[in-house]
């Protein structure tokens, strides 16, 4: 694959074209001000996953619209310590796997939830167990155009917020840190990342890779690829809904919840990509914090010969010694 979008040195300059809605802070403001009104319905019950050095619990909170979301706990086993945690967000189409997954973090001394993205798990991976129950009217297969003609109504007003619950919920939980929570996913989850980064004031750190949903004006614009596609699909039929489809996207385009983040972030870009446009993910870099007073440090790790796998696990070493300097 070929190089796809500007050259590095454009940009590492690049600035976004800004679509941000009237009245965007009262609308997120307002949104979990709403899930809030919920009782966060905490639980984490111990799972038997044969590891003899990792405890998992299954935990399950309450996300949009009191709707119980989904997550697995992984902690050192035999730590009675609060450990700093890290919450981690699914790609798009996966879920939280199975008990036995992704054992990182914990190895390296972290409580580490990893949230299920409500209805999705079936693309990839090992499954996952959220249901969506909110409905939705026509929309092109995928996720991306669910709820598009409002913004109060698109699923990822949804998820978004269920990732700030997520963030309530491992604070809640025994056994952590409730200062010391940093954020991380890819492409989706790295999208989620990023949101949560801009709705939570208080996190540790914010580690977005390859992220999703940056800059969506101009990653429809530059790419075919799915899931940016479906808006593109969608669009091609409903040739009357362009303006409104669009600024339904504005209020879940992370580029405008990433200014507002107050975290130090690691973000990282792969510069053959074609399903997050690295000129989309330099957006969400570029103008990263820059609304927050002092402005949070924020770096990017670039893979020149990386599609959307991007760094992989040379990326995860990266952030376990870049996260360790922080706690």
């Amino acid at each position: 694959m070929p190089l796809i979008d500007l050259p590095l040195d454009q940009l590492r300059t690049y600035r976004a074209d800004l679509h941000e809605p009237d009245g965007y802070d009262d609308f997120w403001a307002r949104t979990l001000a709403e899930a809030r009104t919920h009782d966060l319905a905490l639980s984490a019950e111990p799972v038997d996953a044969a590891l003899a050095l990792v405890e998992v619990h299954d935990v399950t909170f309450a996300g949009f619209g009191g709707h119980p979301v989904r997550a697995w706990l992984r902690r050192p086993a035999g730590t009675r310590e609060d450990l700093p945690a890290v919450v981690e967000f699914v790609g798009y189409g996966g879920g939280r796997g199975l008990p036995h997954e992704s054992l990182v973090w914990a190895a390296a001394g972290y409580a580490h939830l990893v949230m299920d993205t409500r209805g999705q798990g079936a693309g990839w991976g090992s499954g996952g167990a959220t249901p969506d129950p909110v409905g939705s009217a026509g929309a092109t297969p995928g996720f991306l155009t669910r709820g598009i003609e409002d913004p109060e109504q698109h699923y990822y007003r949804r998820v978004f917020t269920d990732g700030v619950r997520a963030v309530e919920a491992v604070r809640a939980l025994p056994g952590v840190d409730a200062s010391r929570v940093a954020v991380a996913g890819g492409s989706q989850g790295g999208a989620i990342a990023l949101a949560v980064g801009g709705l939570v004031p208080d996190l540790l750190a914010v580690m977005p890779d390859v992220p999703f949903l940056c800059d969506v004006r101009r990653a429809i614009d530059v790419t075919d690829a799915y899931p940016y596609q479906e808006l593109a699909t969608y669009l091609s039929v409903h040739r009357d809904k362009v303006d409104v489809a669009l600024r339904t996207m504005d209020h879940v385009d992370v580029l405008h919840l990433a200014r507002r983040a107050t975290a130090p972030a690691l973000l990282s870009v792969a510069l053959r990509d074609t399903i997050c446009p690295p000129s989309t993910v330099f957006a969400a870099h570029n103008h990263y914090g820059e609304l927050s007073d002092p402005r949070p440090s924020a770096e990017i790790e670039v893979y020149p010969f990386n599609g959307h796998e991007g760094g992989q696990h040379h990326q995860a070493a990266r952030q376990l010694r870049w996260l360790a300097d922080r706690v």
